[in-house]
């Protein structure tokens, strides 16, 4: 008897202790609202729309202690259109992102589907919506977001200052530059002020040509008030260049946030084209996980520039799009 009563503490143990050392984590995001758009070229349209401010999704992440400092973790996150309740980014299981990693102090690599630098210097830093609702800076600015078959290594931060490196494979047999994809970025983030630096480049699929885009931008906080900031350099495979500026506002108006921004483009193409967006937003929390949103973008093209006001998850087709909805983070 006295041997299973020992037996079962062990084990209960074993149990708390690899409970203790290893976890996993189901997350999520439900966000649907009206889109009302204007000026696109097959008329007016009015949508219930999923993933407005951000990108509805089911999420699992998990993490183990592995001894030493170190640890080894996964994110595995689907993306869903919640007014109809199809899979988001074209079908793909976990076409949000999907992959593994091992974290020390010398910082984490990871591989797989990831974010790249420059998509999370947009998200994080410079664009007071957060690459979401009509406000969108990706309306304008560079808007790809992920990379497949990639490697990514992040530094611990360092007294403010952190790097965050990504390799893009093109798995192309027989050539390492067909489709490959560097990108990276220096950061600086202490107290109220932030600062990136980062650049982004795509090889084609013949290794002639690649996009480039090099961007700084930051912001500073200064009581219920924060500024952003951003300056984008951008050269397209036809070797044509163009140049994005962004200036933004954050405000905290009790628990509620207002958001302005407004973007230049400008290219160097024999048309000059040229767009700008202006783009207001507010923010009111219901709790902690929900919150109300409603937001106003408009963009002025000009010269043969072809610029549409989109969402978090949606490119859009017109060139006015205003939104209203709700926002619930599980």
């Amino acid at each position: 008897m006295q041997k299973h009563v020992m037996g079962a503490l062990a084990l209960g143990l074993v149990s708390a202790v690899a409970q203790a050392q290893s976890s996993v984590t189901v997350y999520g995001i439900a966000d649907a609202g009206l889109v009302l758009e204007r000026g696109g070229p097959a008329g007016n349209t009015q949508n219930v729309s999923s993933g407005v401010g951000s990108g509805s999704r089911l999420g699992f992440k998990g993490k183990e202690d592995l001894g030493g400092g170190m640890s080894a973790g996964f994110v595995l996150e689907n993306g869903f259109n919640i007014d109809t309740g199809t899979a988001g980014q074209g079908g793909l299981l976990f076409g949000r992102q999907a992959y593994v990693s091992l974290s020390g102090s010398a910082g984490s690599i990871s591989a797989g589907r990831q974010y790249m630098p420059y998509f999370k210097a947009l998200r994080d830093v410079i664009d007071p919506f957060g690459t979401g609702f009509a406000g969108n800076v990706q309306n304008i600015f560079f808007p790809s977001t992920r990379v497949d078959n990639s490697v990514e290594y992040m530094t611990k931060k360092y007294n403010g200052f952190s790097a965050d490196l990504l390799y893009g494979f093109g798995e192309t047999p027989g050539d390492t530059v067909k489709n490959r994809t560097l990108s990276g970025a220096a950061s600086y983030d202490n107290g109220p002020l932030s600062v990136v630096l980062t650049h982004h480049q795509r090889d084609n699929a013949l290794a002639t040509a690649h996009t480039r885009y090099t961007m700084l931008g930051g912001r500073y906080r200064f009581g219920d008030i924060t500024g952003h900031a951003a300056y984008s350099r951008n050269k397209d495979l036809l070797g044509i260049g163009s140049r994005d500026a962004l200036v933004g506002v954050t405000v905290s108006v009790g628990a509620d946030k207002l958001l302005a921004s407004y973007i230049d483009h400008r290219d160097d193409s024999s048309p000059r084209q040229r767009a700008r967006q202006a783009a207001i937003g507010y923010l009111h929390p219901l709790s902690v996980r929900t919150d109300l949103y409603a937001a106003y973008g408009h963009i002025v093209n000009r010269n043969g520039a072809n610029f549409h006001v989109g969402t978090a998850t949606d490119s859009g087709t017109g060139t006015t799009g205003f939104n209203l909805g709700v926002r619930h983070v599980f």
